[in-house]
């Protein structure tokens, strides 16, 4: 997960304004709890959803924009997927690199390498021995490569029964630039694609409008694969922890971010 660059904190900086809804206080994860119609979702399961052949075990491919994306929006599934038995292939996209733009702090001068170790951790955590392909794309800048990310996916596709993906509405112009990748790579090889929600619990509030509740679905999580989840999620302290002692080394993930992960389900739009 990577927030929008901000400026330098400087007394020139132009202040943040609605225009960027990601920089703006959250819907408060108590408001979605107290929802009844997150609770009513269809439910279903993931392994029963998935058209894979019955001589071998099933194949998912999931793109993440950032390390980290794919355990806040999907991780407990991929545990579930994991214990199954299920083929899981990840994609990170870029590394992450942008998430602190302006941090000085010593844990910011590499953010790739440290990002992709806390994946690989978390991976760990959530049982998942899983086949992981870094495409090194650029954090931040994903819309101008979108096309050869396309490509790139479709051809990861091949073998694959479904595409899990970011949220192509979720405001954030790498997990949009990602996941409209991957819907156009499912669709050009005939794969079934679901999108996660990341930034969407943040900005969007319960009922609105600007979300397909249509085609929403809830995922239930076993009290095993949501404690994975939890302790995976935990592996990201680059992430849910300040780099430093600046404005600029604010988590990314605090508290109250946080909690919109930790639910005993995870929600997909199919």
């Amino acid at each position: 997960m990577t927030s929008h660059p901000a400026p330098p904190p400087t007394a020139l900086a132009p202040k943040r304004t609605a225009a960027d809804p990601i920089q703006e206080t959250g819907t408060p994860e108590e408001d979605w709890q107290t929802w009844p119609a997150l609770r009513s979702l269809p439910v279903i399961d993931p392994l029963a959803c998935l058209p894979a052949p019955r001589d071998r075990p099933p194949r998912v491919l999931v793109v993440a924009a950032h390390p980290d994306d794919e355990v806040l929006g999907f991780g407990g599934t991929i545990a579930v997927l994991a214990a199954a038995g299920a083929r899981v292939r990840l994609v990170s996209v870029t590394d992450g690199e942008a998430s602190h733009p302006h941090s000085t702090a010593p844990a910011a001068r590499n953010l790739a390498a440290v990002r992709t170790r806390e994946l690989r951790q978390a991976l760990g955590q959530l049982g998942a021995d899983v086949q992981s392909v870094a495409l090194g794309l650029p954090d931040s800048g994903l819309a101008r490569h979108e096309q050869g990310l396309t490509s790139e996916l479709a051809g990861l596709l091949a073998d694959c029964d479904l595409c899990v993906a970011p949220f192509s509405r979720d405001l954030h112009p790498d997990h949009e630039a990602a996941g409209r990748a991957a819907l156009a790579a499912g669709t050009a090889r005939g794969v079934p694609v679901w999108e996660y929600p990341v930034w969407a619990w943040h900005w969007a509030v319960p009922g609105d409008r600007r979300l397909p509740w249509h085609r929403a679905a809830r995922i239930a999580l076993p009290p095993a694969a949501r404690a994975r989840k939890r302790a995976a999620l935990q592996c990201f302290r680059s992430q849910i922890e300040p780099l430093g002692d600046g404005p600029q080394d604010e988590a990314i993930l605090p508290p109250a971010e946080l909690a919109h992960f930790r639910r005993d389900f995870e929600v997909i739009w199919r």
